[in-house]
């Protein structure tokens, strides 16, 4: 076997691979399973609105063409939506390559970079992947952000601040006080991300987008976006960024491949903009199924964490990949989480009815036989 070590960066030795979970088809391959549940990934059981699906029916017939690289109608479509200027958007495969673009374009060997945690791994692993220097701060016992701890770390240089408001895989979120003061607090020289990708199903809680807050602000910041999860748009891949100006998105688009985001996504997500009621009740469904789930772990004894996301975040008190194997093989998929003190906790997403139900069966089940 030829030897690697030498070829590959050695920034690469401390990243695991990306648990991206089984197909469906590797899941009926492998288990035999014909009705699965599957609740890993946070996606929206709903999928797209109808307009969404009217417009990919007539896909354009210049495909041979490399899309329009700076997303132009879409760019006009979302900057009227959001009330900012339409030189502030960035777009990407995906928010995932907008981490990616944003950690190759700021950070350098041996730069500080402050993350809650347990984290979305990408937060971490782009940075890593660049030589950064990783500082977590964790959860306290309740499964809440521990607002102090942050807001100290926040406060001393650093390069880059990056986190998920709502927090991912948690579900816990920084309410519009707290939010404030960890802005407040940041350092002027330190780059904000946040994560934003739950915006939507957070939006009727004790929360809110930090967009107005910062707009108040000096410092450099970006907001991401997504429209893989209330839009339901995973499948397509596009994300975006909303940077404080357009000095720092011009900087970003250096490292953004010229045609990141496909033709097809770009005319998906303009449809999807002008169909809001039906992401909204999406949402209310969500919710509603969110509680009753929420409620149904509960009464296992099973310690979850509060969420404002479309999944939830429960100890399980056993080991959570030995589990998930278990609900795997009834057809129910989770995700179990990998992160070193959090080993024991799942991530479920919200599906539809008929899929919690399922996971709700198949939980109780094997609780019972333990």
């Amino acid at each position: 076997m030829t030897d690697i070590s030498k070829l590959i960066r050695s920034s690469l030795d401390n990243i695991a691979p990306y648990n991206s979970g089984l197909s469906l088809r590797e899941i009926q391959a492998k288990y035999g399973v014909t009705s699965i549940a599957k609740l890993a990934s946070n996606e929206n059981p709903n999928g797209p609105a109808p307009e969404v699906l009217d417009v990919l029916k007539l896909s354009p017939p210049d495909l041979y063409l490399y899309p329009d690289s700076g997303a132009s109608i879409l760019r006009s479509a979302l900057a009227e939506h959001l009330s900012i200027k339409s030189e502030q958007l960035i777009f990407g495969n995906g928010s995932e390559e907008l981490i990616s673009i944003i950690c190759r374009s700021v950070i350098d060997p041996g730069d500080r970079v402050i993350t809650l945690y347990p984290s979305f791994p990408l937060h971490e692993d782009y940075a890593v992947m660049m030589g950064a220097k990783m500082e977590q701060i964790s959860v306290n016992e309740r499964l809440e952000i521990d607002v102090e701890a942050l807001i100290d770390a926040a406060s001393k240089p650093a390069k880059m601040l990056i986190f998920a408001n709502p927090m991912n895989p948690v579900g816990c979120w920084l309410n519009p006080s707290d939010l404030k003061r960890v802005i407040t607090a940041k350092h002027p020289d330190t780059l904000l991300v946040l994560d934003e990708a739950y915006y939507e199903y957070a939006s009727s809680g004790d929360y809110c987008s930090g967009q107005e807050m910062l707009e108040a602000t000096f410092g450099n910041w970006i907001i991401l976006r997504t429209f893989s999860k209330a839009w339901g748009l995973a499948g397509l891949r596009i994300g975006f960024g909303i940077c404080n100006s357009e000095e720092l998105r011009a900087a970003l688009d250096l490292t953004r491949t010229p045609f990141n985001v496909n033709a097809v996504a770009q005319m998906a997500a303009v449809a999807a903009l002008s169909a809001q009621g039906f992401m909204k009740t999406n949402i209310a469904e969500t919710i509603r199924e969110r509680v009753r789930i929420e409620k149904a772990i509960s009464e296992l004894g099973f310690q979850t964490a509060p969420s404002l996301g479309n999944f939830l975040f429960f100890d399980t008190e056993t080991s959570s990949v030995k589990l998930s194997v278990e609900l795997l093989k009834l057809g129910t998929v989770v995700k179990p989480w990998k992160q070193k003190g959090f080993e024991n906790f799942i991530r479920v997403s919200i599906g539809s009815v008929i899929e919690n139900d399922q996971f709700i069966k198949h939980i109780k089940a094997l609780t019972k036989a333990d």
